[in-house]
C-alpha cells in the first residue's frame, strides 16, 4: 500500500534562498512512515503493548528538484520489497515528494529492523506484521539492498561534541536526524557554503546516548564528503555520513 500526506514547507524547515533543507526533507519522511505505521499499529503508541520498536539502520536519498517555502508537498511512502522478496530480518521503506505541479522532487529508502524493547536484540518480523504493511514491489532507486559504507582510514577535519537532553529521542538514544546537523558542524567552511547537498547517506552503526562524547571526522575522497562519528577513544564507529 502507497500511504500519502500533503506537508506545506514551513519556516524551520528552510535554508539558502529559502530552498527546503535536507532536514526538513528527513523530517517530512520521519513523519509519514511513523503515521502509516499509527495506522497498522505499530507506531509509537503501540511500543509498550507490542513490546517492538521500529528502529533505523539506513538513509539514502537524492533530491531532484528542490522546492522552496510556502509550498504543499504531496509525500508518499510504502514499505517495500527486497529483490522481490520480504525478508524477516529487516526491512525497506521507500518515499517521493511531489510538488504542487505534481513533479518529482525528491526519492529516498530507509533501512529498518524490529526491536524488543525489553532486550535490545533484533528481532523477527512475523508475517502479521508485515501483511498490515501491504509491501509493495516498488524501488525509487531500482535497488534491493543498499551497500555498507567503508570507512576512510584518514580526516583533515574533527571536533568534539557532548551529547544533551536535546539530542535525545523516544527510545533513549541520539535522535537519527540530528546527525545530520553533526556532519555539517565538522564540515570546513568553504564546503558547508557549498550546501545544500542533493544527494546523501546516513548509515547508522551503535546508538548514541546522553552525556556520551562523541567525535566528528571530516575527509573529502571519491568526491565525496565523508563524516565518521565514533566514540571519544575512536574504538567504536556510530555513523557514517556521505554528502555530495
Amino acid at each position: 500500500m502507497i500511504f500519502k500526506e500533503d506537508f506545506k514547507i514551513q519556516l524551520k524547515d528552510i535554508g539558502k534562498e529559502n530552498y527546503l533543507k535536507n532536514i526538513g526533507i528527513l523530517e517530512m519522511f520521519e513523519n509519514i512512515g511513523t503515521h502509516h505505521s499509527d495506522i497498522v499499529g505499530y507506531g509509537p503508541n503501540d511500543i509498550e503493548e507490542k513490546g517492538v520498536s521500529w528502529v533505523l539502520l539506513d538513509w539514502k536519498i537524492q533530491v531532484l528538484k528542490r522546492p522552496k517555502y510556502g509550498q504543499t508537498l504531496n509525500v508518499n511512502t510504502w514499505a517495500r520489497t527486497i529483490d522481490g522478496e520480504i525478508k524477516k530480518t529487516h526491512t525497506y521503506r521507500d518515499f517521493e515528494i511531489y510538488d504542487e505541479q505534481n513533479n518529482l522532487c525528491v526519492i529516498g529508502t530507509s533501512k529498518w529492523v524490529l526491536v524488543d524493547i525489553n532486550t535490545g536484540r533484533i528481532t523477527k518480523i512475523e508475517d502479521s506484521v508485515i501483511d498490515k504493511y501491504n509491501v509493495e514491489n516498488k524501488s525509487v532507486f531500482n535497488i534491493g539492498e543498499l551497500d555498507k559504507i567503508n570507512i576512510p582510514e584518514n580526516f583533515s577535519n574533527e571536533i568534539t561534541y557532548k551529547v544533551a537532553r536535546r539530542d535525545i529521542d523516544l527510545n533513549g538514544h541520539m535522535h537519527n536526524l540530528y546527525y545530520l546537523n553533526l556532519a555539517y558542524e565538522v564540515l570546513p567552511q568553504e564546503v558547508y557554503e557549498k550546501r545544500p547537498f542533493d544527494n546523501f547517506r546516513i548509515q547508522y552503526k551503535k546508538e548514541i546516548k546522553l552525556g556520551d562524547f562523541i567525535k566528528c571526522k571530516y575527509t573529502f575522497q571519491n568526491n565525496e564528503h565523508i563524516i565518521t562519528i565514533c566514540n571519544e577513544d575512536d574504538t567504536k564507529v556510530h555513523a557514517v555520513i556521505i554528502l555530495k
